[in-house]
């Protein structure tokens, strides 16, 4: 029998469970869950045998040195800023790390370090980044190894509500804080489109959005997720003349955002009218008056006002944006506001009222790598790769699953000493994303692939 292996997972959030799960299946693997706030880690930890729970404070240098230097291995899945932090603690006790966030200048500093340590450092392996390196990386080495040039490379990845349960009028929905996901549409995108660096700001990201097919069942589009560009590097694949990784979303998503962006409603400046020290009630009404400027509260002239938000010209399009703006009842006398002191959080404290995922709701998790290559022979042809996945009716999400399995995978290999390329690490070689792909079909992660 192995020996215990022991295991300190910080953060208990909703990926944590599925990673929590496999890590149980082998009965030699005792993981201590630890948070800040103990109740969260042990509503956890108490529904698993060889689990138990600590309060634990990362920022507090002392306590996570002797945490982590008491375990194996930790897992990191707080905030990607804490990542370092836990890093050198690891280095010190010379023990090894996991994450699922991207490899940040922060981290990569401690390479030299880590390699000096022995110890590995694995990050960028959950779904986006992850899984998406995983099959990706395996077309683009099975291309080259038979003599052939990757042209273009799309990837397009989306977490999204179920097609049944994609009912409201962003086809979005929410199974946590919603201010993440609209801070995203703040970023900027750089990418290679046909030979020449696109880059597009943040104000124009959702008009840059076009259809993306991958089934027809699924109305999809698509925009640039952040930098994309240095990928042709970073995949090796210098002919690939178009090379872009971006967020898919339902149709209709973009144009409805775009219109709450050119409202002003991702502004995250304090103020006091929205400060829950104020102690006047807050109707929706005076919240898009005080926002768009008008000396009126009422509901049908603001309506109009925001008509004029709207970018589109398609009248179908502009139709449905004002039934979303009615639906979200923010021109409403009658619907209270939350006062969470800036204009971004309080429409993310609506959001969230009117979409979070119901009882029994899926979600739905759908990535498409799209390729153009030419063969050795000259020929060109066109290769898919596609992973779709639902999530269980009232149990783990697919969001859930894909990012906390395949992170419980790459754990239990370099536990069992299947993985041991040390350093600050991502899945970018055969040696480590076989082992970890192998596995991931019995979870029920695979991708279709398909040459066309």
């Amino acid at each position: 029998m192995s020996a215990q292996k022991n295991i300190l997972l910080l953060g208990s959030g909703f990926v944590a469970e599925p990673c929590l799960e496999y890590l149980q299946r082998s009965g030699n693997n005792r993981v201590t869950v630890a948070c800040r706030g103990i109740e969260k880690a042990q509503e956890l930890a108490s529904k698993y045998q060889n689990a138990t729970a600590v309060s634990l404070d990362v920022e507090n240098d002392a306590a996570l040195e002797a945490a982590v230097a008491a375990h194996d291995l930790t897992i990191s899945l707080i905030p990607y800023t804490q990542h370092a932090r836990v890093i050198k603690a690891a280095i010190k006790a010379k023990k090894h790390v996991v994450t699922t966030s991207y490899i940040s200048p922060a981290m990569q500093e401690l390479d030299a370090a880590a390699k000096e340590a022995g110890i590995v450092c694995m990050n960028e392996i959950g779904l986006d980044p992850g899984i998406d390196h995983l099959y990706a990386l395996k077309i683009i080495n099975e291309v080259r190894d038979q003599g052939g040039k990757i042209l273009s490379f799309e990837s397009f990845c989306g977490g999204l509500p179920a097609p049944e349960a994609s009912n409201n009028p962003l086809g979005y929905k929410f199974s946590w804080s919603a201010r993440g996901v609209l801070l995203a549409l703040r970023n900027n995108a750089r990418y290679w489109q046909d030979g020449k660096l696109v880059e597009i700001q943040g104000k124009d990201l959702m008009d840059s959005a076009r259809p993306i097919f991958i089934y027809p069942a699924f109305a999809l589009v698509g925009y640039g997720n952040r930098d994309s560009s240095h990928y042709r590097e970073r995949y090796n694949i210098p002919h690939a003349e178009t090379c872009v990784r971006g967020s898919l979303r339902y149709q209709g998503f973009p144009e409805f955002a775009k219109t709450l962006v050119n409202m002003g409603f991702l502004d995250d400046t304090p103020r006091e009218a929205l400060s829950a020290a104020n102690a006047a009630d807050l109707p929706w009404n005076k919240v898009s008056q005080q926002l768009l400027g008008h000396s009126s509260d009422n509901s049908d002239e603001l309506l109009k006002l925001i008509e004029a938000k709207i970018d589109t010209q398609d009248p179908e399009i502009r139709k449905r944006i004002i039934h979303g703006i009615k639906w979200l009842g923010i021109t409403s006398p009658k619907v209270m506001a939350s006062k969470r002191g800036t204009y971004l959080d309080v429409l993310c404290a609506r959001l969230e009222d009117l979409m979070m995922y119901g009882e029994g709701e899926r979600d739905m998790i759908i990535l498409q790598h799209k390729f153009e290559v030419e063969n050795k022979d000259g020929s060109h042809n066109t290769r898919t790769s596609v992973t779709l996945m639902y999530g269980e009716p009232n149990g783990f999400s697919a969001m859930a699953k894909t990012v906390g399995v395949p992170c419980a995978i790459a754990t239990q290999l370099i536990l069992d000493g299947k993985l041991t390329a040390t350093g600050i690490v991502a899945p970018m070689t055969p040696d480590i994303y076989q082992p970890i792909m192998d596995l991931l079909p019995s979870e029920g992660i695979n991708a279709v692939e398909e040459t066309l």
